[in-house]
């Protein structure tokens, strides 16, 4: 096999990928519908700052080490064929979460960003920029969060089925 270097990059996987699921899975459970019950200069406002705070170390780690480590956990699995099936699974479904991610969410991102500071702006200007926003952002991040929670599972079962283990 691979040594110690397949497991153990397996498990990161399996991790980084389980912390983009958990912060899917939390948008979609409590922070979205939070932000639903807001009013339209809350939901703005708020939407805008959460985008930027987002932009860090921490969630760039988790965000871009998912697909590297389930890549490179792949080709370190090359000669198992219990596990690498799930693997290369994992890394389609997390991948099209990283397509989604940057053809509708950061665009969609951007435009709410662009339309500028809700403070103070017409009630009728930040209704618009929110309907133009939310539902899309919404339906799309629900998208997110079960391919990766998908992914996270077919790692795991790839890590339960992992010849030699």
């Amino acid at each position: 096999m691979t040594g110690w270097l397949g497991p153990v990059t397996l498990v990161a996987a399996l991790l980084t990928t389980g912390l983009m699921a958990g912060l899917y899975y939390a948008f979609t459970i409590s922070v979205l519908p939070g932000l639903a019950r807001a009013g339209d200069l809350a939901f703005v406002g708020a939407m805008r700052q959460i985008n930027r705070a987002i932009l860090n170390g921490w969630f760039a780690i988790a965000f871009g080490g998912s697909a590297l480590l389930t890549a490179l956990a792949a080709g370190l699995h090359l000669g198992d064929p219990a596990a690498l099936p799930w693997i290369l699974a994992a890394l389609v479904l997390y991948v099209s979460t990283l397509v989604v991610t940057f053809r509708v969410n950061v665009p969609l991102n951007d435009a709410l960003d662009a339309a500028g500071d809700p403070e103070g702006r017409d009630p009728r200007e930040v209704a618009a920029v929110r309907a133009a926003f939310e539902a899309r952002w919404v339906r799309w991040n629900t998208y997110r969060t079960l391919a990766c929670l998908l992914a996270l599972g077919c790692l795991a079962v790839a890590a339960l089925l992992r010849g030699g283990a």
